[in-house]
């Protein structure tokens, strides 16, 4: 980081993805937390011409406030290791691997951590007949925020009928009933485990929607899975090389104890909003969000 007595943060939101609008909300909040937090902050709206425009802002590191593809997959991550800038959460290998779900479960699988069977598979196979007993869910390999997630349930005489607009190729993974939890992850410290509850599935409504799902932090259930949580959460923010935060999803059917629990994904670039299930976590923790904002930015480095 630079010398200057108050260190430029540039704000990286918004972006080309899916995910486009969540990470707006999380970048103005992250923006307004580290001003607070006594930073001087510019705000960029990811485009076409990021390069050039950091070039001439010229920050002394970057706050990767981007969701899904292009900011959270390795693309911007390599940019900024080619301009030199240092910058928050995972590097190019494990914001690839991550996002790369299929890829990612290969890699919990090697750590021995407990994932569902799943297959990737053309669309338009995908449409012609049920590539998998139900039931199953199919969504898209290399998204987040439950963008293009189908449920297909036990009693479906029929494959899903799926919007054009998805990938050719997606994720087909048996359907694990039960509870929504998710457990963050910040430098070498697991933080805590959240009870996610919503009336159905846990889609993008849910999650970003007011009244869309209730957090209980810390969760209510038995301490046996309360530390499974912590220690599969660590473990795969290990074997994908994650930095910074990160925050690993379960489900967990309680009528099976431990075996029960089963590990869904980990996002590198989880929600940063003061009331996201993350920066929830960590004020669970007693670290605050502009505090949580601030160890980001001290945390932040190249050849990450």
């Amino acid at each position: 980081m630079s010398s200057r007595a108050t260190p430029k943060v540039a704000v990286l939101m918004g972006g080309p993805s899916a995910e486009r609008e969540v990470s707006l909300s999380s970048g103005r909040e992250c923006a307004a937390a580290l001003r607070e937090g006594g930073f001087e902050v510019v705000e960029v709206d990811a485009g076409h011409h990021l390069a050039l425009e950091l070039q001439k802002i010229q920050p002394d590191v970057i706050f990767n406030a981007l969701h899904g593809r292009w900011g959270e997959d390795g693309c911007v991550q390599g940019m900024l290791e080619w301009l030199g800038l240092p910058y928050t959460h995972s590097g190019v290998l494990a914001s690839s691997l991550a996002m790369d779900k299929e890829r990612s479960k290969a890699a919990y699988r090697s750590a021995g951590l407990p994932v569902v069977d799943s297959v990737i598979a053309d669309k338009t196979q995908i449409q012609s007949a049920h590539v998998m007993p139900p039931p199953y869910v199919v969504k898209p390999n290399n998204e987040g925020s439950s963008v293009g997630v189908y449920i297909v349930h036990e009693a479906a005489n029929a494959p899903p009928k799926l919007d054009p607009e998805l990938p050719d190729e997606l994720m087909v993974e048996t359907y694990v009933a039960g509870r929504e939890l998710t457990a963050t992850v910040m430098g070498d410290r697991a933080l805590s485990v959240t009870d996610i509850i919503t009336d159905g599935w846990y889609d993008y409504d849910a999650k970003y929607v007011a009244g869309g799902s209730r957090h209980v932090v810390p969760a209510d259930i038995p301490k046996e899975i309360f530390s499974a949580c912590l220690d599969y959460a660590l473990k795969a923010h290990r074997v994908l090389g994650c930095r910074g935060l990160s925050r690993t999803d379960f489900r967990w059917d309680d009528t099976k104890g431990l075996a029960g629990l089963v590990l869904l994904e980990t996002n590198t670039q989880p929600g940063m909003t003061p009331t996201s299930l993350s920066p929830e976590q960590a004020q669970a923790c007693d670290i605050s969000f502009i505090e949580l904002c601030k160890w980001l930015v001290e945390d932040a480095s190249c050849n990450r």
